[in-house]
């Protein structure tokens, strides 16, 4: 089976090009990785990385989750390639992690739309950085808080939107508890306090959350946008999320 390619975002979503293209350096440089893949449910990720020939260990707490990563690693043919285990972030310790991380620790670590559910941001992260081995990087993606105000305000939601620029539950009352957003210097200073050393930081889905779906903008086109814009201020500022990809010295 020919593996897809993630430069090209083909078979892949738009929303997402910007975090593969940051990571195709790291996962189409050939060789095989050792992938820990948090919150990584039902292999939105780890079963296109599976194809790039990797080996990926996918951790989420939902058991219903797990099977359909099970079903698509099958289904795409990686079963043999892609592991999961039912866990949480904070707790990785209590895991058998060993068994696919080598005795020095994973390659690459992926924590996307995870830090914004978690009991402990903070906690979540040292546990990844304990699980890579030196040198190893960690994609970290988590929803933008300017996203979300200008998200809201376009919906014709001011009072949410203002909400959430004061970082206030836009719903109080809800029997959730409200999901976290974060700006560029929010995560940035997670990242560091976890011991990790950032790279840049970009916007995730700078355009593709705003384009109304019966648009019948071309893919490939909003796709090269949304790269041009990833790493450009002030349109990256207000992106649907933030991207940043660290690494344990």
């Amino acid at each position: 089976m020919s593996a897809p390619a993630p430069s090209t975002g083909e078979q892949l979503p738009v929303r997402t090009a910007a975090v593969w293209a940051a990571l195709d350096p790291l996962v189409g440089a050939g060789g095989t990785l050792r992938v820990l893949d948090v919150g990584g449910g039902s292999g939105v990720f780890a079963v296109p990385l599976a194809r790039l020939g990797h080996q990926v260990t996918v951790v989420d707490p939902s058991a219903d989750a797990l099977a359909t990563l099970r079903r698509r690693a099958q289904t795409a043919g990686v079963g043999d390639r892609v592991r999961g285990l039912q866990g949480d972030g904070d707790l990785l310790h209590e895991l058998p992690l060993d068994d696919h991380a080598g005795d020095d620790g994973y390659d690459l670590a992926l924590c996307h739309s995870v830090l914004e559910v978690v009991d402990d941001p903070s906690a979540t992260l040292r546990e990844i950085t304990r699980a890579l081995r030196p040198g190893g990087q960690v994609s970290i993606a988590t929803a933008n808080r300017a996203g979300a105000v200008l998200a809201r305000a376009l919906g014709g939601h001011p009072k949410e939107a203002l909400a959430l620029l004061e970082d206030r539950d836009p719903a109080p009352g809800r029997t959730r508890p409200a999901r976290r957003r974060f700006g560029p210097d929010d995560l940035l200073a997670l990242v560091t306090d976890a011991g990790l050393q950032p790279g840049p930081w970009r916007g995730v889905a700078v355009v593709t959350d705003l384009l109304d779906a019966a648009s019948g903008a071309d893919p490939e086109a909003v796709r090269r946008l949304e790269l041009a814009l990833a790493g450009t201020s002030p349109y990256r500022d207000v992106a649907t999320g933030l991207h940043v990809l660290a690494t344990r010295p």
